[in-house]
């Protein structure tokens, strides 16, 4: 038993590198989401129907949300966020299934999501702006901001990261704490309230990505 929810157990290892429960459970929710994308979409027509119309649905949301936040044409950006919203819907929910602890519950996935985030301000800042006009970002509004504005860069990652896992942890926590006291049937409310924290975090994790990013390519001030 973990006496810790910053530790977590350690499946196996690959050579020197130790494998956790939570990398595995990462592994089978990329792979279930894989091959469910492809079994949804490989049937898609002209004319949309059915599961079709509903994903087309949720993808054209999540563009729109991204145009509105960034003020400019969605598509370049839609792959890697459309697809941070629907991995953190689902790794946020896969702790109500029984015997499995949803990732985003154990430090190690927001840490790397977050890092994930972090990178891609940089790749799409230089990618639209230039490696000068990006770099000219850190020193507005003078250049005695550089060292707060590479300081800000490091703490809204750590933020980020730290944001997501308190939140799903804590709630997972409580439910089992309530039902090692209770019994089955009284965490059911908890477990509701849970299905929304795990949709709304996912909301507020992509959406405060989009923002970052927003500010690495200049479409929103930093």
């Amino acid at each position: 038993m973990n006496h810790s929810p910053l530790q977590t157990a350690i499946l196996f290892h690959i050579g020197i590198v130790p494998i956790s429960h939570t990398v595995v459970t990462t592994w089978g929710l990329m792979a279930v989401l894989s091959v469910a994308s492809w079994i949804v979409t490989r049937s898609f027509r002209v004319d949309a129907g059915g599961w079709q119309a509903m994903v087309e649905t949720v993808v054209a949301g999540i563009e729109e949300q991204i145009a509105t936040l960034l003020n400019r044409d969605a598509a370049p950006f839609l792959p890697l966020l459309g697809t941070l919203f629907i991995f953190l819907v689902v790794a946020n929910l896969c702790g109500i299934v029984p015997g499995v602890k949803a990732p985003t519950a154990s430090i190690e996935t927001p840490a790397a999501l977050a890092a994930i985030v972090f990178l891609s301000v940089h790749f799409y800042g230089v990618r639209i702006q230039g490696l000068g006009g990006y770099l000219k970002g850190y020193l507005k509004p003078n250049p005695v901001m550089l060292p707060f504005n590479i300081l800000s860069e490091l703490t809204r990652t750590f933020s980020l990261a730290m944001r997501l896992f308190g939140n799903i942890m804590s709630e997972e926590m409580a439910v089992a704490i309530i039902l090692a006291l209770a019994g089955l049937l009284v965490p059911i409310p908890f477990m509701a309230f849970g299905i929304l924290v795990g949709l709304v975090q996912a909301y507020i994790f992509t959406v405060l990505a989009t923002v970052f990013i927003g500010g690495g390519i200049g479409a929103i001030k930093k």
